[in-house]
């Protein structure tokens, strides 16, 4: 028997050694061809730019803004396709295929022609109006937030690409104008949203979640609750995205009236109750009365969900993430400095491939850690989270919040993880001793039972407590998302300072 021990120990360090080998292999094979796609953008960057003055500081601009996509493909997209993958609606090749052709389309198709040159106008560019001077804060801002997003990655940590820019754009501002170049009440909006965005979007999920337990699979009869409501919550759901699409995804191609969204959304849920009912029905007819059954109707409605969300992400934060790019592009080329400008359909080419190409290649952590290493998520937890990403911009975006995409995500994981253990704990002492009477012949009654001696002793209920959100990634996620601003300010700053000396 001891033999027979040492060898299973030996063979499982053999497959724990080649599985790390593997790993490491992959590792350089992913860095190999990231390298190649800088060598294909500095080409491509060489033929855009072929006779213009000031062409060497445009190509090593698109390499930066290169890997600054890759670094967004590798963090920020998996936020949209984590929760499906982590509820198998969805193969993880196939959340990479279909997150990688809806954020390019949605860069390249709703991504608009005009970008605000410094992020969130957090910056005054009158403060900057020398160009070269604004070309090298452009380039320390988008370098550094490309930085601070590939260590969040290589860490595990979901951080908002948006907020890193604007730490870049922050921090190589100050250092260039001053720190009375700095607009602080958008500054203090912006750190508002790392509270709103989280806070918000994990009660928006608990409650939908809390909703369909209730409604839906703590009913004794299953398949008829599911029948009635799950029509109602994916309308919902179509109302939501079509009115997040026209807000977010569409807003730099196409603005229209508060009237004609409302109209948009109403006729979305309609659409989708007459066409999803009797799907439903169809479905459920042959169904066995389990929990599993109602799951399985989500899994259509959270694939279109993590395709619609990318293209919002593409059409929305590419733009602001390439924005320091086509600042230095239009600096370079116009001579001038700029509030808005225009935005070169080759600096969207290189943001859309480059995001397509990041997530392939480094995606898959950040997706895992989104959709299983946070807490177990089924399919109707994962709808949840969906549903409420799309609301969450919805409402921000009526009040006039800044919010993040990234922490509204994150935080709708962890608001169902926590409901998930608020109502496992809350059930689990009264479960113990109805099994405890059961089992001994004795009293149901709870006061009656030896749980009822201990359950005002700390030690005993920490104890029972079960926890289902890991805390090692709490702890993580939310210290990098409260200081990516200050980081990449930083580190912008310093990079500033280095290239004015240099050059």
């Amino acid at each position: 028997m001891a033999r027979k021990s040492t060898i299973d120990k030996d063979l499982k360090r053999v497959v724990q050694l080649e599985k790390a080998t593997v790993k490491v292999s992959q590792n350089k094979i992913n860095l190999g061809f990231s390298v190649l796609f800088l060598i294909g953008v500095l080409i491509f960057a060489t033929f855009q730019t072929t006779g213009l003055e000031g062409s060497a500081i445009l190509i090593v601009a698109a390499i930066i803004g290169g890997y600054m996509a890759l670094n967004i493909g590798a963090n920020d997209v998996a936020n949209n396709v984590g929760p499906a993958v982590g509820s198998k609606a969805i193969t993880l090749f196939g959340a990479l295929l279909i997150a990688a052709v809806f954020e390019a389309a949605g860069a390249i198709i709703a991504g608009g022609d005009v970008v605000t040159t410094i992020s969130k106008n957090i910056i005054d560019p009158n403060t900057v109006s020398d160009k070269d001077t604004f070309i090298w804060a452009m380039m320390a801002a988008l370098l550094a937030a490309a930085i601070w997003v590939n260590l969040a990655t290589y860490v595990g940590a979901p951080v908002s690409t948006t907020h890193a820019v604007v730490g870049g754009v922050l921090g190589a501002g100050v250092a260039a104008a001053g720190i009375a170049a700095v607009n602080w009440p958008v500054m203090a909006k912006i750190a508002a949203s790392w509270v709103i965005s989280p806070v918000m979007g994990g009660l928006i999920a608990a409650g939908f979640l809390s909703f369909a337990k209730y409604f839906i699979l703590y009913r004794d009869d299953k398949i008829t609750a599911a029948r009635r409501w799950v029509p109602v919550l994916v309308s919902i759901l179509a109302s939501a995205f079509s009115i997040y699409l026209v807000m977010k995804g569409l807003k730099r191609v196409w603005k229209p009236e508060p009237y004609m969204i409302a109209l948009i959304g109403a006729f979305a849920f309609a659409i989708a109750y007459v066409l999803v009912r009797p799907a439903v029905a169809k479905a459920a007819a042959t169904m066995p009365n389990r929990r599993k059954s109602v799951s399985d109707l989500f899994t259509i409605p959270l694939i279109c969900a993590a395709a619609l969300l990318s293209f919002a992400h593409g059409a929305n934060d590419v733009a602001n993430a390439v924005g320091p790019l086509a600042a230095i592009v239009s600096a370079v080329t116009a001579g001038t400095v700029a509030a808005k400008v225009t935005l070169p359909i080759w600096v969207l080419v290189v943001g859309a491939i480059g995001i397509s190409i990041g997530l392939f290649l480094f995606g898959p952590k950040v997706i895992e850690i989104v959709g299983e290493k946070i807490t177990k998520l089924n399919r109707v937890r994962a709808f949840c989270i969906a549903l409420s990403a799309a609301i969450t911009v919805i409402i921000a975006s009526t009040l006039g919040l800044p919010v993040s995409s990234t922490h509204i995500a994150v935080g709708a994981v962890f608001g169902v993880g926590f409901l998930r253990e608020f109502l496992a704990n809350k059930n689990k002492p009264i479960a113990e001793a109805i099994s405890y009477s059961e089992a001994s012949g004795g009293p149901v009654s709870w006061e009656e039972t030896p749980l009822s001696i201990a359950k005002n002793e700390k030690k005993e209920k920490k104890a029972r407590k079960r926890k289902l959100v890991r805390r090692r990634h709490l702890t993580t996620i939310v210290a990098a998302w409260v200081i990516t601003v200050p980081a990449a300010a930083i580190l912008s700053g310093l990079i500033f300072l280095g290239l004015r000396e240099l050059f």
